[in-house]
């Protein structure tokens, strides 16, 4: 007879599901965005000096990065190599001086999942907008 997994056992496993599906999202996200730094290099589009707002405040800082903002309000880009970066960053009197370094992030399939700012959807929709727009 098997025993049934302790409470933390059962945590464990469902955290390593959540992982390895994120991964699994991630890889799939990442030729999405491949495929994007592709065109967008094809048409020419320049990417521009990326700016991020620092937590729980206003402020726009300058960055270490260049790319593609893909929503309206700035929160989220995909840098000249194919990193996702979302723009807002933790920060205070030196990032105001001397900027941000930004660090990339895991690509998700669902842009802003479980974002207030209502624009949230599929990662395609927000990279085909942009080539559209441009």
């Amino acid at each position: 007879m098997s025993e049934r997994p302790t409470r933390a056992e059962g945590a464990a496993l469902r955290a390593d599901l959540a992982a390895a599906h994120e991964r699994s999202e991630s890889v799939k996200a990442q030729v999405l965005i491949d495929e994007f730094v592709a065109e967008a290099q094809r048409r020419g589009l320049p990417p521009e000096p990326l700016q991020a707002t620092l937590i729980g405040t206003t402020t726009v800082v300058r960055t270490d990065r260049q790319g593609w903002y893909l929503k309206e309000n700035k929160s989220v880009a995909i840098g000249t190599g194919g990193e996702y970066y979302v723009l807002v960053v933790p920060g205070g009197f030196l990032e105001r001086i001397r900027g941000a370094r930004l660090e990339p992030i895991l690509p998700p399939l669902v842009v802003s999942r479980g974002g207030r700012d209502g624009e949230t959807g599929d990662l395609k929709f927000f990279l085909k907008r942009y080539l559209d727009h441009h």
